[in-house]
């Protein structure tokens, strides 16, 4: 009776700190929500080339806030692109479980032609993708980073001669990772060059992006003197790029979050290994293997000879509400930021 007692008391502790930890987790993303502010109705970006109606449901982050998200806290890399914010759900924030958001950027390629419009052969153009992909694969493991593979349209190019915006998604796989990436892609062609809007998710948020795309296409546009129909060619540029060539493009994604969570988890696997390795030596259970010393049950935050490194890679958690940083130790999840051709 008595080691029954001590068994549920050890049991209902571990759930303590477990849900203490959780709380933990609540409290510093709440905090690095707290810092981003939102905006709504009719907002001029890249310095006026486009305005964007904020549509019903939608909230706008703007450009230096947006890049902030993109380097500090979802962890890709610093690029030569600008964002020129982000569009997002009105209910969810930048760390919302089974979040969504588009990227825009302003691309000043030149006036791209669509005469090529009907004659794209996109399945054709897959095959290739695949191709390059698995020729490029090895390499990159090579230099350190995970595989990719070009899984396939997620949703196939689809291109509105009318309003000149193409939009298309492709499903792409690292490595071993249980969930692919989506890679939703929208481009409103302009006179002298192109609005890009990115969705950054997961396939898991697939429906929820498509749902979207209607009201995201009706909310951006050209200003006057940028729209495509306002080319003209004695002064504007032609771009080199096909409506073809526009499908290639970078990945980015929440990588430095999913690494977040991926090590907040392990250490509460660690946790319940050690609760239950204490339970079974309780009760006398016969072990294959020598018992771990202590401190390798221990989080090395708690190690008095734990270097400042160390500490941190064990507690992401540390000093986020100051300095939002979920950089990677691990190349293969960085690989996700990796431009795919």
């Amino acid at each position: 009776m008595k080691k029954i007692f001590i068994l549920i008391t050890v049991f209902s502790l571990y759930v303590l700190t477990s849900m203490a930890q959780v709380d933990s987790v609540a409290r510093q993303i709440k905090a690095i929500e707290s810092q981003f502010t939102y905006q709504h109705g009719a907002i001029k970006i890249g310095n006026g080339i486009a305005v964007i109606n904020v549509p019903p449901g939608f909230k706008y982050l703007d450009s230096i806030q947006a890049e902030k998200v993109l380097t500090d806290v979802w962890g890709n890399p610093k690029g030569t692109s600008k964002s020129l914010g982000f569009l997002l759900p009105e209910n969810q924030g930048i760390l919302s479980e089974g979040s969504y958001v588009f990227n825009i950027e302003y691309d000043a390629i030149g006036y791209v032609k669509d005469n090529d419009a009907d004659d794209i052969d996109y399945d054709e153009l897959m095959e290739n993708m695949k191709k390059e992909a698995k020729e490029e694969s090895p390499e990159r493991e090579k230099q350190g980073y995970s595989s990719i593979e070009m899984v396939g349209w997620a949703s196939k190019p689809y291109y509105d001669k009318d309003r000149h915006i193409l939009h298309w998604a492709k499903e792409i796989k690292f490595g071993n990772d249980s969930i692919n990436t989506l890679n939703y892609n929208v481009r409103v062609l302009g006179r002298k060059g192109v609005l890009i809007l990115n969705a950054i998710a997961t396939m898991q948020e697939l429906p929820p992006v498509k749902a979207s795309i209607p009201p995201v296409l009706n909310s951006v546009a050209f200003s006057d003197g940028n729209k495509y129909n306002e080319f003209d060619s004695s002064i504007d540029n032609v771009a080199a790029w096909t409506l073809g060539g526009l499908v290639a493009g970078k990945i980015l994604a929440k990588v430095g979050f999913f690494a977040l969570l991926l090590k907040f988890w392990k250490l509460i696997a660690i946790g319940a290994v050690a609760a239950f390795s204490a339970i079974k030596k309780f009760f006398g259970f016969k072990k294959a293997e020598p018992a771990p010393a202590e401190e390798e049950t221990r989080p090395i935050a708690e190690l008095p000879h734990a270097s400042a490194e160390e500490k941190a890679e064990a507690d992401p958690l540390t000093d986020l509400p100051e300095t939002p940083s979920y950089e990677k130790k691990d190349k293969e999840e960085d690989d996700k930021n990796k431009p795919v051709s």
